[in-house]
């Protein structure tokens, strides 16, 4: 019993002997995302082609607008997204 006192003893003494160890000191980089203002172009919405229908336009008149004003949005949305894409990287 006496063996393992004096065993506790030592261990206690070695331990409060030495001075805790001073951590290093290091440069961590943290990068971190800055929100930036979007600098494209502005879309412009273009005349569509089937705003200016009337309702006594024959079919042929009116489903030809439809298509065109189709091509337009398609044309449209694709410029918007390019915009879009220009603002993420």
């Amino acid at each position: 019993m006496r063996l393992i006192l004096m065993a506790a003893l030592l261990a206690l003494a070695g331990c409060a002997a030495k001075p805790p160890a001073e951590p290093e000191p290091r440069i961590v980089r943290v990068e971190v995302p800055i929100e930036v203002p979007c600098r494209t172009k502005e879309v412009a919405v273009p005349p569509w082609a089937a705003a200016g229908l009337k309702a006594d336009d024959n079919l042929e008149v009116k489903v030809r607008a439809l298509l065109a004003e189709r091509r337009q949005r398609i044309g449209y949305e694709r410029e918007l997204r390019s915009a879009n894409q220009a603002c993420h990287f």
